[in-house]
């Protein structure tokens, strides 16, 4: 009976070990996939995170016509704004879209007047966040577009509007919008981008409708007057905070924690609302009329 024993025990090993073999394979060929895919996507169209995404389109949500609420909801379905506002960032591991990764950003020179900002967007040719969001607009305006470009267009529209609001979305192209300035948050190591994505959003530990509804307090004056600037005034106002966010920025590796989060809470909070209220204003314009 021992004998028995030990010999289907020595049978069974090469089978357990082909099985915990097999097993490590898999766990390997998933983490060098997902690897693969964090390289893949490209480092500047990192944008607000699932939180600030959604926080922008919670606040649009509260100032749509009843017109434009009945057309958006006919293109979502089911879907809202805020949740709608992620599609774009969620789709990036398809190559099918890779060729809307540029439209999350406007790279730009150091130190434009106002004026010469609008003589770069002039000129602009770029396949970004400037040139696809009025392409977009213009789209959506068509009333004979495809429903299947309706719904693209659509979340793509939420979305940059949200992306543009993100100061580090409107900056330089040498360090991809931040991507390559290393700082400490808390200890930490991240980037300049990164803690304007998720580090100060997150660090308030709100859920976006607790976020939106903190913050959601305007005017009809100010929501008028944010609605009616040209884009070219939306992308320059984010511009000249990151012009400001890269000058503090004076050592590698520099630490940023708590007096940071209290000296740009509420730069970081107005973008927000911002971006809400603006994208309210351009979808009552599209489908409100």
């Amino acid at each position: 009976m021992g004998r028995s024993l030990c010999q289907k025990n020595t049978n069974k090993e090469p089978l357990a070990d082909k099985m915990i073999m097999l097993h490590t394979q898999k766990l390997f060929m998933k983490r060098t996939m997902l690897i693969a895919l964090f390289f893949y996507l490209p480092f500047q169209s990192m944008v607000w995170g699932l939180l600030g995404h959604r926080i922008v389109g919670k606040i649009a949500d509260s100032y749509l016509t009843p017109k434009a609420r009945t057309t958006v909801q006919q293109i979502l379905g089911t879907e809202s704004i805020a949740m709608a506002s992620n599609w774009p960032d969620f789709i990036k591991s398809d190559p099918a879209y890779s060729y809307l990764s540029s439209w999350h950003y406007l790279n730009a020179p150091d130190s434009l007047t106002y004026p010469e900002f609008q003589s770069y967007l002039k000129n602009d040719t770029a396949a970004d966040a400037f040139t696809k969001l009025n392409f977009i607009i213009k789209q959506l305006k068509n009333k004979g577009l495809p429903t299947d470009k309706k719904l693209l267009y659509l979340r793509l529209l939420i979305h940059i509007v949200g992306d543009i609001e993100q100061p580090m979305h409107v900056s330089r192209k040498a360090d991809q919008g931040g991507n390559l300035i290393k700082v400490l948050w808390f200890n930490h190591r991240t980037n300049l981008h990164s803690v304007w994505d998720e580090k100060l959003i997150d660090y308030q530990q709100l859920s976006y409708t607790e976020y939106a509804k903190a913050i959601n307090h305007t005017t009809l004056a100010q929501r008028r007057k944010w609605q009616q600037e040209p884009i070219s005034e939306w992308l320059y106002g984010s511009y000249t905070i990151s012009q400001k966010l890269y000058s503090e920025i004076t050592v590698p590796d520099q630490k940023l924690s708590y007096r940071y989060n209290f000296d740009h809470i509420d730069t970081l909070n107005e973008q927000l609302l911002k971006g809400g209220v603006r994208l309210a204003g351009l979808l009552n314009q599209i489908f409100g009329s």
